[in-house]
């Protein structure tokens, strides 16, 4: 899997060359940026996820059941527990 600073290089590479092949204004070259941006903030987001599994799965947590605080947002379930 790659890592973070590798996907940061290649999406500040992929975004040089979006602005030296394209004839797109600086008004306009917002929107391809914004959604390589995501992408980073995306793929941060799933590693912190993976992680996170990761851990839990080594710490011997094994099957548990499914109760109400599993239907609340991410946050508030850390909380509860």
């Amino acid at each position: 899997m790659a890592t973070n600073n590798d996907i940061e290089k290649r999406l500040w590479a992929a975004a040089d060359q979006l602005w030296a092949n394209s004839n797109l204004r600086p008004s306009e070259f917002s929107t391809p940026v914004l959604g390589l941006i995501f992408l980073r903030y995306a793929d941060h987001k799933f590693a912190q996820a993976e992680a996170t599994l990761t851990r839990k799965a080594k710490a011997g947590q094994g099957r548990r059941r499914v109760g109400k605080v599993d239907f609340h947002p991410y946050r508030v379930r850390e909380l509860s527990r």
